[in-house]
């Protein structure tokens, strides 16, 4: 392959499933020939991020982290996608062993405020608790001009179950548990608008889509970027994601 990415996914393996399908989903193919080339690594067995972010006595996901961008760099792909929020915690090591881009999600996310919702003042987020611990939505929305706004402990239990309980142990997705804790976010803070910071989260607007309410899906932000990105470079194709 003389152009391709690669996506460091495993984080969890459901989340990164969603990413691979919403990319081809979205890519304007009508032959085999006309899908994207690209490298999925499933890195499943990665430690948990927000275990370690919460405690530093935890096993530690940089290193084996480390390894993939140094293995895959060798190959010599157009970017990275890396699609865990969470994972952004180690954003600038990973950019240090690597010449090649690392597209970065939230940041992606917070630009993407600006075109969907330009009126907005107050934005709030619902993520793991590794990425609110973080801060870096933090950093990255409020660089963008925003007020930006934390779950309540209500909020995070709700999102934790969401996440951890459903998703990631039973492959399930509660779709009420889902809209009523991003309901939650709107009633209390006020918020023009609600990031989804978690990957699993955007799996769960992709199965249980939360449609009469301003939110900014960041894993589905990453899949339109990557797609412009990859098809500018792989076809020579200028092509806007709507």
């Amino acid at each position: 392959m003389n152009h391709f990415f690669t996506i460091i996914g495993g984080m969890g393996t459901q989340a990164t499933e969603s990413y691979i399908h919403q990319l081809n989903l979205r890519t304007p193919a009508h032959s085999d020939q006309d899908y994207l080339d690209y490298i999925l690594v499933n890195h499943a067995t990665v430690p948990d991020r927000t275990d370690y972010i919460l405690d530093h006595s935890k096993p530690n996901p940089l290193p084996p982290l480390l390894d993939d961008f140094k293995r895959q760099s060798a190959l010599n792909p157009d970017f990275f996608a890396l699609p865990c929020n969470t994972a952004h915690y180690f954003y600038d090591e990973l950019t240090a062993v690597t010449d090649i881009p690392i597209l970065h999600m939230p940041r992606e996310a917070a630009g993407e405020i600006k075109i969907k919702y330009p009126n907005a003042k107050k934005i709030g987020i619902v993520a793991t608790e590794g990425t609110i611990a973080d801060e870096i939505y933090d950093h990255e929305i409020e660089a963008a001009g925003y007020a930006f706004v934390k779950p309540t402990p209500s909020v995070q239990a709700k999102t934790n179950e969401l996440i951890y309980t459903q998703i990631k142990d039973n492959n399930t997705v509660d779709g009420n548990l889902f809209h009523s804790l991003v309901q939650e976010m709107f009633d209390t803070f006020d918020v023009d608008a609600v990031v989804l910071g978690c990957t699993e989260l955007s799996l769960a607007q992709e199965r249980e889509p939360i449609t009469d309410l301003p939110i900014i899906d960041s894993q589905s932000i990453l899949v339109d970027h990557s797609l412009t990105l990859a098809l500018k470079q792989q076809k020579g194709i200028d092509y806007k994601t709507e």
